[in-house]
């Protein structure tokens, strides 16, 4: 059977299109957000995201529903809340005393300390990026119904990680003051990040309970094909073992970057994606078994928690030596 997609392939591009002008927005955005986290201020970037959901639901029934534009319609939408939102943080920020919509050229040790917070976060992401889009990779080679099973597997785990990043917003928006303040208190950061496990541990016993029981038993709200339906539930357990200890992760890796501890969280990261590299690859050739495939994304996530658990907890980490990593005092230009 010929299956052709020329009008599918040509909305897709148009929609990247409509959405790429809103992409310098989206990147202001994200600095303006992190920086009103970084100063315990959830309020600002929660009004903006509330306002940009509203616009793009309205935009995407009066767009799409009394326009007739289509997926274009959808696009414009999406652009045209992702700019409100970014003008709505930056004027949060202007409200607080900064003068966010200034411009100013960063000076050279600007650029390079930026860089040496950039590279570090940048590998770190990328290798979990990659990861995830290798397990992928591995499960096409494995036919159409195995990869239609895994694509609603990993999609219902996507949606439910991002439960645990609350958990590495707070450690990063806490954490910084308690291990390199005035008023620092490497005590009260280890107890912060304890609760932050335990919550961790709590909300990922949860979400994995729930994330799990609706594939388990109503797998027909992703699909009617049996065949699928099976290949979904031959990886409910290592996708559970997976989720239960993605917000432990999230918390532990997030007082790891509030600690600026960025070496070793990329050369973790990069480690555990070598391997867990390695262990696809082979599950792919010697196997060809989704649900081993699975059990690597299990090695990769607990990889990573026992990577970060184990330099937090040292003696000669951030949270016990008294000197650990810390920065020079430096005067920071205002702009």
């Amino acid at each position: 059977m010929k299956l052709n997609f020329p009008f599918s392939c040509e909305i897709t591009e148009t929609q990247f299109q409509i959405r790429g002008f809103a992409w310098p927005a989206v990147l202001v955005g994200l600095v303006a957000q992190s920086a009103s986290l970084g100063m315990k201020d959830s309020w600002g970037p929660l009004k903006a995201l509330a306002a940009a959901s509203v616009i793009n639901a309205v935009g995407d029934i009066f767009l799409c529903s009394v326009c007739g534009y289509g997926i274009a319609g959808a696009a414009w939408a999406t652009m045209v809340s992702q700019i409100v939102a970014a003008f709505m943080m930056m004027q949060n920020l202007n409200s607080r005393g900064f003068r966010a919509f200034s411009f100013t050229i960063p000076s050279t040790r600007e650029l390079l300390q930026i860089f040496e917070i950039a590279a570090p976060v940048f590998v770190t992401m990328t290798s979990k990026v990659a990861f995830y889009a290798l397990l992928t990779y591995s499960a096409t080679s494995m036919g159409a119904i195995t990869l239609a099973g895994h694509q609603v597997m990993v999609n219902i785990l996507c949606m439910c990680t991002v439960w645990g990043e609350p958990l590495s917003q707070t450690a990063q928006s806490f954490m910084p003051e308690m291990i390199y303040g005035a008023n620092r208190n490497l005590m009260k950061a280890r107890m912060l990040l304890k609760s932050l496990v335990v919550i961790g541990a709590i909300a990922g016993l949860t979400v994995g309970t729930a994330g799990t029981i609706v594939p388990w038993l109503f797998p027909r709200l992703f699909t009617n094909d049996q065949m699928v339906v099976q290949q979904m539930h031959k990886v409910l357990i290592p996708y559970f073992t997976a989720l239960f200890v993605t917000p432990s992760v999230h918390s532990l890796e997030g007082a790891l970057l509030a600690g600026r501890d960025l070496r070793y969280l990329s050369q973790s990261m990069g480690a555990c994606f070598c391997v867990g590299t390695f262990l696809l690859l082979l599950v792919r050739d010697k196997f060809s078994s989704l649900t081993l495939c699975w059990w690597v994304l299990v090695f990769f996530q607990w990889s990573r928690f026992g990577s970060a658990l184990q330099r937090l907890v040292s003696p000669t980490g951030m949270l016990y030596n008294e000197n650990f990593n810390q920065p020079e005092q430096v005067k920071v230009k205002a702009t």
